[in-house]
């Protein structure tokens, strides 16, 4: 039976869950089950607990979630923007130069797995601390590096922070979650620690290119200090706060009811993450998730700078970076439209909308004729004439803004204290950020840029499928969470 909480919200009469196993007749197998069906039921409440008072009991926390976030974009943008100055410095290639941005892929792909497993068995605050100090760590290496002048010591503290970053990742998103409580409260959290994370991307090249200042060919690893010294002084901070601010570890304590427990049939006593059908289809969401928000503005950007005989539009770099920094800008804005909203819509909601209005974006952006221009009017390119279709491409960002934050929502709801592993497991699957843009290109290669955009409609129309059908938990699941 099911009552409500001072907030108006549902909660549990545990008196009410009936546990006499023998007693009322029950088989041995029934009555774990039913031991297990407790445990989810106690689970529930304690989020549920949560949600009704985690904005006065876990506001620092909170805010110290939404720090790491800021500080997970800064720190990784590094890789990129860091390109030209490692090939100013250290006389690196242009494909050496991405070397920074390689190691922190690899750090996704290798350690997002342990790093899950680390989380389920040490709980958010241990792996949380250890992160921040690894990230301390490998930030205090690519800072020395400019003073010894080394290009091996700066990739690898480029691989040491992608480690951090890839911890850090594991932990903020489900422990966000939690903080919220889950459900959409949980998914509106997250929302705003996206748009933190597009601040702190934002704000990380613009900050490198003023202190690089006008010549890039001086420019040396050391210029940058102050922007590292800033990296340095989050991650202080946030280890300070985190050690002396009380964590919710609800998935340490699910496992600590289930050790003994013997109900193989409960959803709650099974081995994996993998085990959850909803999950299984949203970890390949978030794949082709990552693959179209940075294919969608990555081929759009060689479209517009290429030759007319290549296929292009022949447009300036200058107008084409102005196209692909709207589509991140309007990225922040629908993630803090997103934190707006998130605590009334929900993430079926609005995973579905996004997904088939990037869809219907995509589809335009291919079908219509390039001569159909717009004429631009921002500072010195007013007056430029670009085809409108391009615009279309900005408005994707609009839409893929909201996504990780929805997908994440729904794949990791009722997992119990297979939570933090499931985290590790999309964090490794970050790597298809770096498979789908290649898979685009190589269709571009053989069959031209508008068609490679057939590669993330695909990615989308999954999302579409994972909004309508695919996040539907097993009924044995739902019906307990939703009483």
């Amino acid at each position: 039976m099911s009552g409500k909480n001072a907030c108006g919200k549902p909660s549990f009469a545990l008196s009410n869950v009936r546990y006499a196993g023998q007693a009322q007749g029950k088989s041995p197998r029934q009555d774990s089950a039913t031991t297990n069906n407790r445990i989810l039921v106690n689970q529930y409440e304690t989020m549920n607990n949560t949600s009704t008072t985690g904005r006065r009991q876990y506001a620092l926390p909170i805010a110290v979630m939404f720090l790491l976030f800021f500080s997970i974009a800064f720190v990784t943008n590094f890789a990129g923007s860091m390109g030209v100055i490692v090939k100013s410095q250290f006389h690196a290639t242009n494909a050496l130069s991405q070397l920074g941005t390689l190691a922190n892929f690899i750090a996704y792909a290798c350690l997002g797995i342990p790093a899950g497993m680390l989380l389920s068995r040490r709980g958010y605050k241990r792996t949380s601390l250890l992160a921040v100090v690894v990230g301390f760590v490998g930030v205090g290496i690519q800072f020395l590096s400019g003073y010894v002048g080394s290009f091996g010591v700066y990739v690898a503290g480029a691989l040491v922070a992608g480690c951090s970053m890839c911890m850090l990742n594991t932990v903020v998103n489900p422990m966000l979650n939690t903080l919220g409580g889950g459900g959409n409260r949980g998914n509106q959290l997250i929302q705003w620690g996206g748009t933190c994370s597009s601040i702190g991307g934002t704000l990380s090249p613009v900050l490198l290119g003023y202190l690089i200042g006008g010549s890039v060919a001086e420019a040396s690893v050391a210029d940058v200090a102050p922007a590292m010294m800033i990296a340095l002084g989050v991650f202080a901070l946030a280890f300070v706060v985190l050690m002396c601010t009380p964590i919710p570890e609800p998935h340490l304590q699910a496992a600590a009811q289930t050790d003994g427990a013997r109900a193989d049939a409960s959803p709650v006593a099974r081995r994996s993450p993998f085990s959850f059908r909803h999950f299984t289809l949203g970890a390949v969401a978030i794949f082709f998730y990552v693959g179209v928000e940075v294919g969608v503005p990555n081929t759009a950007q060689l479209y517009m700078t290429s030759a007319a005989a290549e296929g292009g539009l022949a447009l300036s770099p200058a107008v084409a970076g102005w196209v692909v920094g709207l589509y991140w800008f309007l990225m922040m804005c629908g993630r803090m439209l997103g934190g707006l909203l998130g605590g009334r819509v929900s993430s079926r909601s609005m995973l579905a909308f996004t997904s088939a209005l990037a869809v219907v974006l995509l589809l335009l952006f291919m079908l219509l004729p390039s001569d159909a221009i717009l004429q631009l009017g921002v500072g010195k390119l007013s007056g430029t004439a670009v085809p409108m279709k391009v615009m279309l491409v900005s408005l994707v960002g609009l839409c893929t803004s909201v996504m990780w934050g929805a997908i994440f929502n729904l794949s990791t709801e009722g997992l119990g204290r297979h939570t933090a592993l499931a985290s590790g497991i999309f964090m490794s699957l970050v790597c298809g950020g770096g498979i789908l843009p290649f898979v685009q290109n190589w269709v571009t290669d053989a069959a031209g840029f508008l068609v490679s955009y057939l590669v993330p409609l695909i990615g989308l129309l999954y999302l579409l499928f994972y909004a309508l059908r695919g996040c539907r938990k097993e009924d044995n699941i739902a019906q307990i969470n939703n009483n």
